[in-house]
């Protein structure tokens, strides 16, 4: 299905109002892009609208020697984080902005260096520099809890600090961008129709997203349609990836609670999911069948067999819902309230949870499909869970719909045509923590100029502070797992 698109070169001076209208008429800032065009930067801001499928790009160029923008962070908290990262990555001033600290540069950066810059160059020496300036919390009684980066287990590395007192949380601030990988740089000089397994190592938990966000970028660009059959088969690969993350978190979440016999239970479900992917694609994190231009299954599951699971879960989760012990610890802990969901951009289970109804699915469909949309209002930790729970048997059974209604081939693969001009494209998909976005530029020849990627965990890690306002310490493993934001999927 294709969106209803503009594309609108922009002034300093017409920004603002431009923006205030799209915000006004119902737009959210889903992505912000800079470019290094030589002699000029490019910022590139995407606004989406859903029902029906719209989107404006607007494009504001500006000298390289003394790039600034005006800061539109006092109409969109979203906003003032993409310019702060462009601000480290790009050296692009946002005047205005009424807190441009740095963001993705730690203090070891080189202050003058840029590293997306075209001539950015070797940065030199990392040198020790003054700590972060974390906001420090005055008061009585009050101390501070430093949490990470490193963490025990597997975890990725960020950094939490605590201003409490006793155990009631004053304050919360979160620190990323340790594993700052520089996968957008990667993307650059690489094959438009060979770099999907890039796109795949974003975040592992969302290869197929991911994948498919990539995928649909491509497509759009070089002007590629698919068969509805192909974009059904891709959305199936979707929703075996949102039912084993489910089933995990599900388990995690009793777990953190000390009830191991549902999480037990939950990863076994969770393990004979990760064998039908495998059955499915090959690999067990459906790895390497969505491609710019196609998609190869090597089976379909059982849909019986995914049946016979959603029931499973569905008893693990009453289960643990019926431990009165576990139900309090669930409800009414960590909320995040509708209006804060909604004025922090979130997206996902996370706003669903909230009572805001946000699913890419719906909003910006590649095919009509029918999706149960999922939604509860109490926003704590029993709706993230309840939403989890209930997104399980909707995808289930949108699974079945998907298997049951196929008929033909189950792999497909068109061919990319030449490119002989620059071309740009955008893919939004639906990934099981919420919308993913990838924006690319392709060159003549086929190559990727720039790839821009946004995915769920940049906008909601924010919300994360902000429901543990008023809650006590022992809460935050609980109400993390609720949330359980991709680190490497922030830390581009």
């Amino acid at each position: 299905m294709s969106p209803i698109t503009y594309a609108q070169p922009i002034t300093d001076t017409e920004l603002l109002g431009t923006v205030t209208d799209l915000l006004a008429d119902g737009f959210r800032l889903a992505l912000v892009a800079a470019h290094d065009d030589g002699d000029s930067l490019r910022v590139v801001y995407l606004f989406v609208a859903a029902r029906p499928d719209r989107r404006t790009e607007l494009t504001l160029t500006v000298p390289a020697d003394n790039p600034t923008i005006p800061s539109l962070a006092r109409l969109s908290f979203q906003a003032g984080r993409f310019e702060r990262e462009m601000l480290d990555l790009y050296g692009i001033t946002p005047v205005g902005h009424p807190q441009p600290r740095r963001l993705v540069r730690h203090a070891h950066w080189p202050q003058d260096w840029h590293p997306m810059r075209n001539e950015a160059g070797d940065p030199g020496d990392f040198v020790a520099a003054d700590h972060f300036p974390f906001l420090t919390v005055d008061g009585a009684g009050v101390y501070e809890i430093p949490v990470g980066p490193v963490h025990a287990g597997l975890i990725e590395p960020g950094h939490f600090r605590f201003s409490v007192v006793g155990e009631s949380i004053l304050r919360l601030k979160t620190r990323l961008w340790f594993v700052h990988r520089g996968v957008e740089r990667l993307f650059q000089g690489r094959d438009a129709a060979a770099a999907v397994d890039l796109a795949e190592r974003i975040s592992g938990d969302t290869s197929a997203g991911h994948a498919l966000a990539h995928s649909l970028a491509v497509e759009e660009a070089l002007g590629v349609e698919l068969a509805d059959p192909v974009h059904r088969l891709r959305a199936l690969l979707i929703e075996l990836e949102r039912l084993y993350n489910h089933a995990a978190d599900l388990g995690a979440l009793a777990n953190d609670v000390g009830f191991g016999l549902a999480n037990a239970h939950a990863q076994r479900v969770r393990e004979l999911l990760l064998r039908i992917n495998a059955q499915v694609t090959g690999h067990r994190l459906l790895r390497g069948a969505i491609v710019p231009g196609g998609v190869a299954l090597q089976a379909l599951p059982d849909p019986n067999r995914l049946q016979e699971l959603a029931d499973d879960v569905a008893e693990i989760a009453e289960l643990t819902l019926a431990n009165s012990v576990i139900y309090d610890r669930f409800a009414g802990t960590s909320v995040l309230r509708r209006d804060d969901a909604e004025a922090m951009g979130t997206l996902g289970y996370v706003a669903r949870a909230s009572g805001v109804g946000t699913d890419a699915r719906i909003d910006h469909p590649t095919i009509e499909l029918p999706v149960t949309e999922v939604t509860a209002t109490a926003g704590d930790v029993l709706a993230r869970y309840s939403v989890r729970r209930d997104e399980f048997a909707a995808s289930v059974a949108l699974c079945r719909n998907l298997i049951e209604s196929h008929r033909g081939r189950l792999d497909a693969r068109a061919q990319l045509p030449v490119v002989t001009s620059p071309r740009t494209g955008v893919g939004i998909v639906e990934g099981w923590r919420g919308s993913i976005v990838h924006r690319v530029e392709i060159a003549a020849g086929g190559v990727i100029s720039r790839a821009k990627i946004v995915d769920p965990s940049w906008f909601n890690w924010p919300a994360l502070p902000v429901a543990m306002a008023d809650t006590i310490v022992p809460d935050f493993p609980l109400t993390n797992k609720s949330f359980n934001l991709s680190y490497a999927g922030n830390d581009l």
